[in-house]
């Protein structure tokens, strides 16, 4: 089983592309934002270490992490976002492990995608095989994020100033998938990529 890991920009089409490869390869798909959220439930460790750091006021009535209110309460701190960071991210990392164990044993598939906005930072490339780079224009990018989540311009700009530029993400990645808008060329591209590569 080939482990490949995934990343773009917002808006790149990371979702898109995933949803393709669903559909016609045998894979295991995992998305490290939906794996954090697991993570969030009551009883998990993460879920108590989060409680203990920022208190009971991020819980919702029925003891669930009201991840809105976390999220304006760390993102004005940066320090306690490095903190959050540091009880998430290893532990998103070791379900990602545990999920790739269990995949290996079941061999039902022959690939096993990792989704991460912040694949390069967190050192996936030390758990996949393969790092891929979704890259779409800027231009493009901001007109879908204004689209499908009608998110304002500023917005947008803030969101991709605190991301890596493509020249980052194509250093550190093997395959570069370009998703400017013809998707069957980038269903092209991704039939390419993993054409013999188990």
């Amino acid at each position: 089983m080939k482990i490949i890991g995934v990343t773009g920009g917002v808006g790149a089409g990371k979702t898109k592309v995933l949803s393709y490869i669903e559909a016609h390869y045998p894979c295991s798909v995992i998305r490290a934002d939906e794996a954090a959220h697991l993570l969030y439930e009551p009883g998990q460790e993460c879920y108590r270490k989060l409680v203990r750091l920022l208190g009971q006021d991020i819980l919702n009535e029925d003891n669930t992490i009201d991840r809105a209110k976390m999220a304006s309460m760390v993102f004005q701190d940066a320090d306690l976002l490095g903190q959050v960071n540091q009880i998430v991210h290893p532990e998103v990392k070791k379900y990602i492990l545990d999920q790739i164990a269990c995949e290996k044993e079941a061999g039902r598939a022959d690939y096993f995608f990792i989704e991460a906005a912040l694949l390069i930072e967190e050192r996936y490339d030390l758990i996949a095989d393969e790092l891929w780079y979704i890259h779409a224009d800027a231009q493009i990018r901001a007109q879908r994020l204004s689209e499908s989540r009608q998110y304002s311009a500023e917005k947008i700009a803030g969101i991709m100033k605190g991301q890596l530029q493509a020249d980052a993400f194509m250093k550190h990645c093997g395959v570069v998938i370009w998703n400017n808008g013809d998707l069957e060329e980038t269903y092209r591209q991704i039939d390419s990529a993993l054409a013999g590569s188990v």
